[in-house]
């Protein structure tokens, strides 16, 4: 697919591009929050304001071609980014402007709180994570570091296929680093996953055994995304990666039936929340973790060892 009609074809799906190769997308939990019609789980589980939250990526270039992933997959795959690189202060900038154009239409809803449609144009967080891979945008700590000087709590998102580079984020931890962790095991990852670049498991497993050394400057968290029929199976093999990780935090999540997934999958494979729980419990068995919360909106329940003051940040509105 050109470059020029995969831009039309974001634009089409209200994606507002920054630079290069940076997009940004309103998420649908923003949208319902500025109505009074609830966050997101991660602020339920964290604390975030989703009025507040920019969801972006640095780049829509994915070294996986995850069957449950709901991205075009003609355009959205490659093992590194093939676009010129933009500054992090520039991407930070653009960013914070194209959510404010994104959302500049709500101002005049009159579902919308006039409150929080006023804080919403002064965003606090940042979820990098919206399309492709965060690590392959090769200033991803200093992208980081810049959102940090705008006073942003930053969430990065990754794969975890590329531990030199989740490394580098020691130097300027973001506020949580996930590892999104699909297969319990190295075939069904395979299966799962579909990596486009060799060892991606064995890469992997090196980012999770990094995970107990990392959470000494940042929060950690393994999202495990359950797809029915797939991977809810070998609950202990779950558990064996919690125990190499030692995260603070782990959501297991449905896949949800959804963009261009639908090809791939079929609904029958988006489980239900109760399914999801029993058998996240059934990990907590194995791992020694317990079930802590849960967001039944989003199907997905919050592991932890044990909970502690302090897991709900404080921001300020």
């Amino acid at each position: 697919m050109a470059i020029a009609d995969v831009k039309l074809m974001l634009k089409k799906q209200q994606y507002e591009a920054v630079g290069n190769h940076t997009r940004v997308k309103t998420c649908h939990w923003t949208k319902s929050d500025l109505k009074g019609e609830g966050g997101c789980y991660k602020s339920k589980f964290y604390g975030i304001n989703s009025h507040q939250c920019i969801q972006m990526t640095p780049t829509y270039t994915c070294n996986n071609a995850c069957v449950f992933c709901w991205r075009d997959l003609r355009y959205h795959t490659a093992p590194a980014m093939q676009d010129g690189v933009d500054e992090p202060a520039d991407i930070v900038e653009g960013t914070i402007e194209a959510q404010k154009k994104l959302l500049s239409g709500f101002g005049g809803n009159e579902k919308t709180s006039k409150e929080k449609f006023e804080r919403s144009m002064e965003p606090q967080h940042v979820a990098i994570s919206l399309d492709g891979e965060p690590t392959l945008y090769p200033k991803l700590p200093e992208l980081v570091r810049e959102y940090k000087k705008n006073n942003f709590s930053t969430f990065v998102v990754s794969n975890g296929l590329l531990p030199e580079r989740i490394e580098k984020l020691m130097d300027e931890p973001p506020t949580q680093l996930y590892i999104s962790v699909d297969a319990p095991n190295e075939e069904l990852f395979s299966l799962i996953d579909r990596p486009i670049i060799k060892n991606a498991w064995q890469n992997l497993l090196k980012t999770l055994g990094m995970l107990p050394r990392l959470k000494e400057r940042m929060r950690t968290v393994l999202r495990f995304t359950l797809i029915k029929g797939m991977n809810m199976v070998n609950a202990e093999q779950w558990a064996e990666i919690i125990r190499l990780s030692q995260p603070m935090f782990v959501e297991v999540k449905a896949y949800m039936w959804v963009g261009m997934s639908r090809e791939r999958l079929e609904q029958a494979n988006m489980p239900l929340h109760e399914e999801v729980k029993e058998f996240a419990e059934e990990i907590c068995k194995y791992s020694g973790y317990k079930l802590i919360d849960e967001h039944e909106p989003s199907r997905v329940v919050l592991l932890m060892k044990e909970d502690f003051e302090g897991r709900v940040m404080k921001f300020g509105a």
